[in-house]
């Protein structure tokens, strides 16, 4: 399969044929968020009520001013403490924080679950998506994607309910508090210095997105071709390509810093803005204030009082700039991640889908047609069964279509026509799970977790006794290397099991399978990496677990399948011969002369003949 250029996830239109957009995201998210409904209100009501303390304090301010405002050559003016002001202003003080804390404390459950919902949900479905999804991925820009999304989702809460709606319902309560008791010309200044700085907020942060857009794009492919370089780590060596690896994660590098720079550059235009709106703002109010407060109109207390509104406004709204665009970037980044979720199942259960239930376990391919894309066919009218306990060899030229047979019945795909059967169940109407349940496989290359040898075994069926693990390390001839290894089976295999030889990492494949004591087996040209003796040790334990199994043995070593009980010639995807080893010599085609070709170079893989490839 060809793999797509780009590094991460594209944006998938939504039900409308347009680009998902930041409501869609919204929207997406609240579900999460309303499981927790009354947390959520509680949350809520808490923060109008911090809000309301905050608002309270530059009021308690006023007439704590006030009625400090005596002559000093009063007698009196030693007596007069307003005892009631200093205990609301401190109890107003310490309300704020109370009740800001307190909605924190709500909320902390409902960011935390939402942020571990979406992620788990996420892994599920990829794990759900088709293997056609998977190959035309790479993984690292789409880790990267996830990794960014849920962090996204804990930002986004955090900025919007923790800054942004306590600010407006702030502005709202010090905009009806102006109205009611003072000028106009205060609410007026206020109400166009807040809309004129929001909205030049909004629109250069709008106009900034798309940098920041850039930038994660060029993250994520710097970041998919660093990893991509150290997983091939040792072909990068074979080839002496450090350099060439290196110049090619510095021109990923060069990229991002060129956006980054111009992100920085207009990030600067926004502050200034910023700054200019604010300051003009205060500097009317002030005035007005002032002129007030000579006209007898305000008292200090009133100048105080607007001051001090002021300040709780502007202070938060000083950092709506970088909300906005964290936010903006949140929104962004969970884009990317709930664009996963909207990617197509093409392989999914269907409506009423029941368990696989075995008797035997006989697997019919019936006229089977099958492409991985609709300008290249695979294979042509593939009719063939299985029976019951035997085992059943394809054989053919690479490209022929051999390993596709596994995939199918698998249910990687689903087949473009024809069925697949299993005792007379088709696939398309039994449940993956227990489909998969029934196979086991042991594949050509061996890809093992970065753990443990008895993690990796018990892979076969998690939650497996120490003594099945065991077991089946006998049964797989490897239990005695595990015992003689220092750290026995809690030997680390390493980055895909590299630390294991060729060998060792098939009897973990074979003992992983043998856990797992499936009806129906694969061998998929299990020990072609191997030399001719461990693939004689081997061949020998494949062919003693596959007793009274039903086997299907993709090989290119003719040799090896010799006693099967159905042998299937494969050519461009079209059967053109079966039956035995024997039956197939004396019919002298395709099949016999690929036994003489091996015969004379043994170590001879099944590749296209040279007239193919002079075509």
């Amino acid at each position: 399969m060809r793999r797509t250029p780009a590094s991460s996830v594209p944006l998938p239109p939504d039900s409308k044929g347009v680009p998902r957009n930041d409501w869609a995201t919204l929207r997406t998210l609240f579900p999460y968020l309303w499981v927790y409904k009354w947390r959520v209100l509680a949350a809520l009501g808490a923060l109008i009520g911090a809000k309301m303390a905050n608002v309270g304090v530059p009021l308690v301010l006023k007439q704590l001013i006030d009625q400090l405002a005596i002559d000093p050559a009063n007698p009196k003016a030693l007596l007069v403490l307003p005892l009631g002001a200093l205990v609301a202003y401190g109890l107003l003080r310490l309300s704020t924080t109370l009740f800001t804390e307190l909605r924190e404390f709500l909320f902390a459950r409902v960011t935390q679950r939402a942020v571990r919902t979406i992620a788990l949900k996420v892994f599920r479905h990829l794990h759900a998506l088709s293997l056609r999804f998977h190959l035309n991925r790479q993984t690292g820009g789409m880790t990267r994607d996830i990794e960014r999304g849920t962090r996204g989702v804990n930002s986004l809460i955090s900025y919007s309910l923790f800054n942004v709606l306590p600010t407006l319902v702030e502005i709202t309560l010090v905009l009806g508090y102006l109205v009611l008791n003072y000028d106009i010309w205060f609410t007026i200044i206020t109400a166009v210095a807040l809309a004129s700085y929001i909205a030049f907020t909004v629109i250069v942060t709008e106009w900034r997105t798309h940098f920041r857009r850039t930038m994660n794009d060029l993250d994520s492919k710097a970041n998919t071709k660093a990893i991509d370089s150290l997983i091939n780590y040792e072909t990068v060596k074979y080839f002496g390509n450090e350099d060439y690896e290196a110049r090619r994660y510095d021109q990923g590098l060069q990229s991002y810093e060129n956006a980054a720079v111009r992100s920085q550059t207009s990030l600067s235009f926004l502050n200034t803005g910023q700054s200019l709106i604010i300051a003009t703002a205060v500097t009317l109010i002030l005035w007005r204030a002032t002129e007030g407060v000579i006209a007898g109109t305000m008292t200090l207390g009133d100048l105080v009082l607007v001051n001090s509104f002021m300040i709780q406004l502007y202070i938060p709204l000083n950092f709506l700039g970088v909300i906005y665009r964290e936010i903006k970037q949140s929104l962004a980044d969970m884009e990317r991640l709930f664009s996963l979720l909207d990617q197509n199942r093409e392989v999914a259960d269907s409506a009423g889908a029941q368990p696989l239930v075995t008797h035997g376990a006989q697997v019919e391919f019936s006229h089977v047609e099958f492409s991985y894309e609709t300008k290249r066919q695979i294979l042509f009218d593939v009719d063939f069964t299985i029976p019951a306990g035997t085992t059943t060899a394809v054989v053919g030229h690479s490209g022929s279509g051999k390993s596709t047979l596994s995939r199918l019945l698998f249910r990687f795909y689903d087949v473009n026509g024809g069925g697949i059967r299993i005792d007379g169940q088709d696939l398309r109407h039994i449940t993956q799970q227990s489909l998969r349940a029934a196979i086991g496989i042991v594949p050509q290359d061996t890809v093992l977790f970065n753990d443990s040898i008895e993690y990796n075994i018990a892979y076969g069926k998690p939650g497996a006794s120490h003594e099945d693990i065991m077991a089946a390390a006998r049964a797989a001839s490897i239990h005695d290397f595990i015992e003689s290894l220092p750290d026995g089976y809690k030997t680390m295999v390493g980055e895909r099991g590299l630390k294991l030889s060729g060998g060792e990492k098939q009897r973990v494949a074979i003992a992983r399978t043998l856990l797992k004591d499936p009806a129906i087996l694969i061998f998929d040209e299990a020990t072609s990496a191997l030399d001719s003796k461990a693939e004689q040790v081997i061949q020998a334990q494949l062919k003693e677990i596959a007793k009274d199994r039903t086997t299907l043995v993709i090989a290119h070593r003719l040799s090896t399948i010799a006693d099967a009980q159905q042998i299937i010639v494969l050519d461009h995807g079209r059967i053109v011969e079966r039956g035995t080893h024997q039956s197939l010599l004396a019919a002298r085609g395709l099949y016999q002369q690929m036994w003489e070709r091996q015969l004379a170079r043994p170590d001879e893989e099944l590749a296209s003949p040279p007239l193919e490839l002079a075509k």
